[in-house]
């Protein structure tokens, strides 16, 4: 098969860690061929849906992990698959190169796919599942913030479209900066707020549930490092070794089905104690480190699941 990944700079991944670099090892290992570029360099020409791509080979080379051929027009309807793999943030950059992709239905698949990715962010899918979830509000009016703070006392405050544990606030009982971070948010963007209140168990971690094709396959815990709070790998929460629990497993049949439906191949879900807190699809991680404490080849599921579909 072709495959185009759409991504972040390949050159700076951590080969250790990243996801997407390990998607595009096994695809190789498999035979594709594989194709790179960034977001910028996805375009709309008369009709086609164009990209400025380079031919990528990949290998487990610390610092010589990507070798790019020469850049070159390639239309994205002759590929077979692309992969929808830059970070967030979830502005209206990433959302336009949804709706140009979205054009290719039913000539390339596209994982994930990219009407859902745009129609169902991370923080705003879970509230499909209420039972779930722990108490939620989302709000740009500080008065109903406030009330949510009272109700609540000890929350957890940070913006909808975030990512990577970036801008995230607990505020305590005795906390009185919700309105200096109202307005600190405020000058920044025109997005509401998300706010929940404080599950106690994230001492114990914060775990990512991998599901593909809607099915669990396995779970991480990371652990917020001495005094945080917040347990994203990339502000320093530790990896370690997770079993899914009876409660991973109710979270996963509940949501499971709909993913499968919405064609979220690689998904990865938060799960802090018993409660579900985000639906993650814009760029999951997390494989290399279950593949390490498990010996779970994720990248071989997920490969499986796309080419079950494009066979289907």
């Amino acid at each position: 098969m072709k495959v185009a990944f759409q991504m972040d700079p390949i050159g700076s991944v951590d080969i250790d860690a990243d996801s997407s670099f390990r998607l595009a090892e096994e695809a190789q290992a498999r035979g594709h061929e594989l194709f790179f570029y960034t977001p910028d360099h996805l375009s709309y020409r008369e009709g086609r849906i164009m990209a400025s791509a380079a031919p990528l080979k990949v290998q487990r080379v610390r610092g010589d992990h990507a070798t790019l051929g020469p850049v070159a027009d390639l239309d994205l309807a002759d590929v077979d698959v692309v992969w929808l793999r830059q970070d967030p943030p979830f502005d209206m950059g990433y959302i336009t190169t949804t709706h140009l992709l979205d054009r290719l239905k039913g000539r390339t698949l596209v994982v994930n796919d990219p009407f859902w990715v745009r129609n169902a962010p991370e923080k705003l899918l879970v509230l499909d599942f209420p039972d779930l979830m722990p108490p939620t509000t989302i709000a740009r009016d500080l008065d109903v913030l406030k009330s949510f703070k009272a109700a609540h006392g000890d929350i957890i405050l940070k913006p909808l479209y975030g990512n990577g544990g970036a801008g995230v606030f607990r505020l305590g009982p005795e906390d009185r900066n919700l309105n200096s971070l109202h307005e600190l948010f405020a000058a920044i963007n025109r997005e509401p707020l998300i706010a929940q209140k404080f599950l106690p168990a994230v001492a114990r971690g914060d775990k990512r549930v991998i599901l593909v094709d809607g099915d669990p396959v396995g779970a991480i815990n990371r652990v917020p490092a001495k005094g945080e709070t917040r347990s994203n790998m990339h502000v320093g929460g530790r990896p370690e070794k997770s079993a899914l629990t009876d409660r991973d497993r109710e979270i996963c049949a509940a949501i499971g089905p709909r993913l499968r439906e919405m064609g979220q191949v690689f998904v990865g879900i938060d799960v802090i104690g018993d409660h579900l807190t985000e639906i993650n699809l814009t760029s999951p991680t997390g494989i290399q480190e279950l593949e390490r404490f498990d010996g779970i080849n994720v990248a071989v599921k997920i490969w499986e699941a796309v080419e079950a579909r494009l066979a289907g």
